[in-house]
Order: C-alpha cells, then structure tokens, then sequence
C-alpha cells in the first residue's frame, strides 16, 4: 500500500524528530559534569536560553530545574499563577468550594514543588525568597483547610506547619542580619517564629510538647547564639511584653511608639 504524498511527508518528520530527540535529549553531559553529592544539597543558579535565571537540583537520578518566579514548574494553574491564587479565586464565587480527589492532589503537588524551591533559597542564601516561598505554602495550607474534602487530608498538610514555620524564622532571622547587623532585629525574627509555632502546638491542644519539640529547641539555640555572638540584650519587643506585664503602661506607650516608628521606617 502506497502513502499519499502528505502522509508520507508526515511521516518522515516524525521520523527525523524522534532521530533527533535520540541525539540531543539527553543530560550525560550535565550530569558527568555536576556529580551528586549525597552529604550536601547539590543546588545552583544557571542560565536558560532565553537568559532568564532558573535553579538547578542535583538529584541522585538526575537533574531538577526549577523557575525563579511563579510556580516552580512554571506552569499556570486555568490562567492563574499558583494553583493557591486559583483556590482563591474560586472561593470568591463559591466559598463552598470543596476539593476532589484530583484537585486534592493537584494541591500536594504545589505543595511539594514550593517546599523544594524553599529549601533550594535556602541552600542559596537567597533569604527573601525563602521567606515568600514560606508564605505561600503556609497560606495554601490555609486555603487548603478550607476547601478540604476530609480531615484527614487536611492533617496530612497541617502537621508540617511547624516545619514550614522553622524554615521561614530561619530565613527570616538570617535576612535580617544581611539588614541589621546588630543583630537584635534577627532575634525579634526568631522570636516571632517561636510564638508562631506555640499558637499552633496550642491550637491543637498539645503545648505541653512545645518546649521539647526539636524545631524549637534549635531555634531557640540560634536565638541564644545571635544573642551572645552579638552582644544582644533585650530587643524592643521583649522589653514592650516586659513593660506590660508589670503595668509600665507608660513605658510600654512609648517602646509601642518606638517600635511602630522602626516599622514604619
């Protein structure tokens, strides 16, 4: 059987891009050149070829290459940029929004995608970002409680709060020495890190396991050894509580003044 002259054009596209893909989709290259270290996160910025920057993964199998901006994939979400912004969006309509199966784990996948490019800011020192990235997937779990078809989904997101919250005071208080080199604004950044974690413990009724917990004790230990290596003493904050737990008031309206003043600045 002959093949008209149009399917036969076809097909010999199709073969010369499968011959193609064969020859140059690949990353032996990359990989011979960047070996997996398994003791360290094997991260680094690179260019694309259009020069926008992209973060690159080493992975044990391979090579992860993660957006700056937007989702990590790069990808939109029915013409949102987040699948966070999407839920958002979708809640102003109906506000009795609730997720299926599929949408639940077009969630997780955000989720996951966010968390590795959080740690990969990390591992850069790019703090700020880490600090966005950190917000996100903390107000997606929110957004995400909401639209839940079951608890146990929600359970699921929800007990990696305190990991999340660990992971922004981290880069929160480490920002804030590239800013102050003081150090007490890093401390004030550790601090609400921590109440931050007690008022989850508390919202799930187990407080009594907020001083032992690990994340805290390390944080606290990064606290203390800001405190030391820069001399800090009592930040504005701590003082202002101090103030009005004995009933300075009149302290306490001048150090709220102060504080707001620093803010505003």
């Amino acid at each position: 059987m002959s093949l008209s002259c149009t399917a036969f054009e076809w097909y010999c596209a199709d073969a010369m891009l499968v011959g193609s893909m064969k020859r140059t989709m690949h990353l032996d290259e990359l990989i011979k050149d960047w070996k997996y270290d398994p003791a360290t996160l094997n991260v680094r910025m690179a260019k694309a070829s259009d020069g926008r920057d992209v973060i690159q993964m080493r992975v044990d199998l391979g090579l992860l290459q993660l957006e700056t901006t937007g989702r990590p994939d790069g990808e939109k979400v029915n013409g949102s940029p987040s699948y966070l912004e999407y839920l958002q969006e979708r809640l102003l309509d109906n506000p009795e929004t609730e997720l299926d199966e599929d949408e639940c784990m077009e969630v997780d996948r955000e989720f996951m995608q966010f968390y590795q490019r959080r740690i990969c800011w990390l591992r850069l020192q790019y703090f700020s970002r880490a600090v966005i990235d950190a917000d996100h997937t903390l107000l997606l779990m929110d957004v995400a409680e909401r639209v839940s078809p079951d608890e146990e989904w929600t359970r699921s997101h929800e007990q990696y709060r305190p990991f999340v919250l660990f992971h922004r005071t981290q880069a929160a208080a480490l920002g804030a020495l590239e800013q102050d080199e003081s150090g007490e604004e890093a401390v004030q950044a550790i601090n609400t890190g921590l109440d931050a974690i007690r008022e989850f413990f508390v919202r799930h009724e187990a407080d009594e396991h907020y001083d032992e917990d690990e994340l805290v004790v390390r944080l606290v230990d990064l606290r203390e050894t800001l405190r030391s290596e820069y001399e800090v003493g009592q930040t504005l904050r701590e003082k202002l509580t101090k103030a009005v737990e004995q009933e300075q008031y009149e302290l306490a309206a001048k150090l709220r003044d102060e504080l707001n003043r620093r803010e505003s600045n």
